[in-house]
């Protein structure tokens, strides 16, 4: 649903389209939109006209729309073991079924990071969260401590808020689990709602909110958030850069989301930039071209470096540790990447797009993001217990239901 070729807007060619080119290859577009996308794909499938590609997203292409036949394999044109994709190896596993991988991840962005002001900080005595990041000691306890802190230098009339924007899931991701689980030895996606730890992740959440911490209208780019005295933006670095990028009597700091205290590492549930190879699609050649052209873009330090100096030119006031923290070491192998399936198993557990709701959330969205809700009728900020008493047996009818297409997938996948 949208044109890698460059537009009448954007006439500079991308990169990797440019290294393609060069190698003989072109890309035609056909144009859908980010709603009909799916329905789109599935039409010139089975109509035996498929596109060669399609955009994977952390929505539903994996592995709903793998087990509903829209896409193949790429075994045949990635090599995991070879230097261009090693270091992606490990976390292609996440997206492989029967031994057989379907995701080359070419890049990985956070979805969010915590950018905050440095004078706020330095002028309020507060801790340094980037200190603490650099001592291995930025965790949910030393971020709760610092909000509290700030919010106690507010007032009835100027209230100070701790955070604003989308950190949520990342909060339960941290502990290492995800609401929806692949058990290997039964060939089965589970229900995961009864553990702990995703529950000691939602009660984190919810003194967030009955603290009084957590402003929760959208604010669209970190400037909004600190002009309401907010201390914490969660965010991508979308809102940060761009039109709204700091000036120059701005120092802001990005950290990545904090890490649960009872683990070691940081963990990142990444935006994975790849591309699909569609079922049917014949190009292989072309398809193996345009995969490793994507890959040494964004990685060769060539490329790296003309990337970074591009940036520096559209955001002058981002500092070069603000820039490091968000564009190399959240994304690097420090950092365990973790695949939440719960985004891509079925339209009423996973499809944002489908959702009836105010919030127009699927299932695990909402589940996610819930504790710092409340309850339309009574006011009340929802717990845990009562988002998995009203939702757990709808997320089991759904895995039901899947399950049994999974399992026709994986005999017809022998």
């Amino acid at each position: 649903y949208w044109d890698i070729n460059p537009g009448k807007g954007t006439p500079e060619k991308r990169a990797d389209l440019q290294l393609f080119e060069q190698k003989g290859g072109t890309i035609n577009y056909k144009r859908t939109t980010s709603m009909k996308k799916y329905d789109a794909l599935a039409e010139q499938v089975l109509g035996g006209t498929p596109p060669d590609m399609f955009p994977f997203d952390t929505g539903m292409v994996f592995p709903c729309n793998v087990v509903q036949g829209m896409f193949q394999p790429i075994d045949s044109i990635v090599d995991f073991d070879s230097g261009l994709w090693a270091d992606v190896k490990e976390t292609s596993e996440q997206y492989a079924l029967n031994g057989k991988h379907y995701v080359a991840p070419i890049n990985f962005t956070p979805l969010s990071v915590i950018t905050y002001e440095q004078s706020t900080i330095d002028n309020n005595g507060l801790d340094d969260p980037y200190s603490l990041y650099l001592q291995g000691k930025w965790d949910w306890d030393a971020m709760m401590n610092i909000m509290t802190e700030w919010s106690a230098t507010g007032t009835a009339e100027k209230p100070h808020y701790g955070i604003n924007g989308w950190f949520q899931p990342f909060i339960f991701h941290s502990t290492g689990e995800t609401l929806i689980k692949y058990d290997d030895a039964t060939k089965t996606y589970t229900s995961n709602i009864n553990n702990a730890n995703l529950e000691r992740a939602a009660n984190y959440l919810y003194e967030i909110g009955k603290n009084g911490l957590y402003y929760p209208d959208w604010l669209g780019q970190a400037s909004d958030a600190f002009e309401k005295d907010i201390l914490f933006y969660a965010m991508g670095t979308w809102a940060s850069v761009g039109s709204h990028t700091p000036t120059e009597s701005d120092n802001w700091v990005v950290v990545p989301i904090p890490k649960d205290p009872n683990n070691d590492q940081y963990i990142l549930s990444p935006d994975v930039s790849a591309y699909m190879w569609v079922k049917g699609s014949d190009k292989t050649d072309a398809m193996k071209c345009w995969f490793e052209c994507a890959k040494i873009v964004t990685t060769d330090e060539g490329y790296k470096a003309i990337s970074k100096e591009k940036f520096k030119i559209e955001n002058p006031y981002w500092s070069e540790s603000a820039y490091d923290m968000a564009y190399n070491e959240i994304i690097s192998n420090k950092f365990i990447r973790l695949g939440d399936p719960g985004y891509g198993i079925t339209t009423t557990l996973s499809n944002n797009d489908a959702a009836e709701n105010a919030s127009k959330e699927a299932i695990v969205a909402y589940m996610y993001s819930s504790v710092l809700k409340s309850d339309d009728e009574t006011g009340a900020q929802f717990t845990w217990t009562q988002l998995r008493g009203t939702y757990a047996s709808k997320i089991q009818n759904e895995l039901d239901e899947f399950n049994k297409t999974f399992a026709d997938f994986l005999a017809e996948d022998k």
